[in-house]
């Protein structure tokens, strides 16, 4: 037997199954809450419960222990246990782009790296889809299950979509990605979805921090930030373990060279110069590259998307120690699932 689930003002309610995650239950059936990375990482899904019992999950990146103390929650975290009153969601902001579900056909696979793709897919020629650089969509599966993708290409009418596939052995959407799928295919898509990205309309400098495939949403913000003319000062770190791992660093350094506004440094963990060759960029941490660089982000505005490690690394060290203001963290963080998305943004999930 399910648990109602009453939004105050208003008595909008919902159920939630014993064990379901309170963001699922809410998005199944047309409670439009916000939400971006699914993973406790962003703090778009936060919510107040003011009566009834539940659990809150794991402690949430997001946070505090006062703010948990309050009956503050993320929920793509919690989960009922009896019935619950909810303080209801903001309302959808004014001008959002409009949440759809479209058929897109896929026009062009691209192998960036072992186990990276490229899908550019076209959606039917009277279908515009409007969205925001850092905004993720949902494929919808056939099994009902969803996977979450970051936009890779800035948004332009009429102009191909480009996601990042990273490959997980054993997933069932990214094994057919990386097997049976062929130009031509059918997929199904619902978005956007997410707030991840730089604030419109500020001139601060932003420091982009991407881990991995977290580079995605971020190629679509520094091409928006170039179509328009470069506002501000970029300072890109993308960080992974091998020099594969950066699978666009041509395009990224090509920015750099073009435009002085633009300085991009790789980041590599652990080099294989045995077979990638010496590596002369940094090394260790991308986020402590970005430590090392900039000591003071007071005045920043910083975008990190990438795994939670990183995230949780990023957000308490950009803020405890370099003095970023807090509401000037910007956050995508994804992990790597077989199971049904759960996931955002950046990403891919099996």
């Amino acid at each position: 037997m399910g648990f109602r689930i009453t939004l105050q003002p208003g008595g909008q309610a919902f159920a939630a199954e014993p064990g379901e995650i309170l963001l699922d239950a809410a998005l199944r059936q047309g409670v439009a809450w916000p939400h971006g990375c699914r993973d406790g990482a962003c703090g778009a899904c936060r919510g107040k419960v003011l009566s009834g019992p539940f659990d809150p999950g794991p402690p949430g990146y997001t946070l505090t222990p006062a703010e948990q103390a309050a009956g503050e929650t993320l929920l793509c975290q919690s989960r009922a246990l009896g019935d619950l009153s909810l303080a209801a969601p903001p309302t959808r902001p004014a001008g959002e782009p409009p949440v759809k579900t479209l058929p897109a056909r896929v026009e062009r696979l691209d192998r960036l790296a072992p186990d990276v793709m490229r899908i550019e897919l076209r959606l039917p020629g009277q279908e515009h889809f409007e969205y925001r650089p850092g905004q993720y969509l949902d494929i919808l599966l056939k099994n009902g299950e969803r996977r979450a993708f970051s936009l890779a290409s800035r948004p332009q009418p009429g102009e191909l979509l480009e996601l990042h596939v990273r490959h997980v052995p054993g997933g069932v959407f990214t094994d057919h990605v990386f097997g049976a799928m062929r130009p031509r295919e059918i997929l199904r898509l619902r978005g956007p979805y997410g707030r991840f990205g730089l604030p419109e309309g500020e001139g601060r400098p932003a420091v982009l921090v991407a881990g991995g495939t977290g580079f995605a949403p971020l190629k679509a913000i520094i091409e928006q930030e170039i179509a328009n003319g470069l506002p501000r000062p970029l300072y890109l770190y993308w960080g992974g373990r091998r020099a594969a791992d950066l699978y666009l660093a041509e395009l990224a350094a090509g920015w750099a060279a073009a435009h002085p506004q633009i300085r991009f440094v790789p980041v590599l963990a652990d080099p294989d110069e045995a077979n990638d060759g010496v590596w002369g960029g940094r090394r260790g941490l991308v986020h402590a590259a970005v430590m090392a660089d900039h000591p003071d982000l007071t005045g920043f505005d910083v975008c990190v998307s990438g795994p939670p490690g990183l995230v949780t690394a990023a957000r308490h060290d950009f803020i405890g120690q370099c003095h970023l203001a807090a509401e000037a963290f910007h956050a995508d963080a994804f992990e790597f699932s077989n199971a049904v998305a759960s996931v955002p943004a950046s990403s891919v999930t099996g």
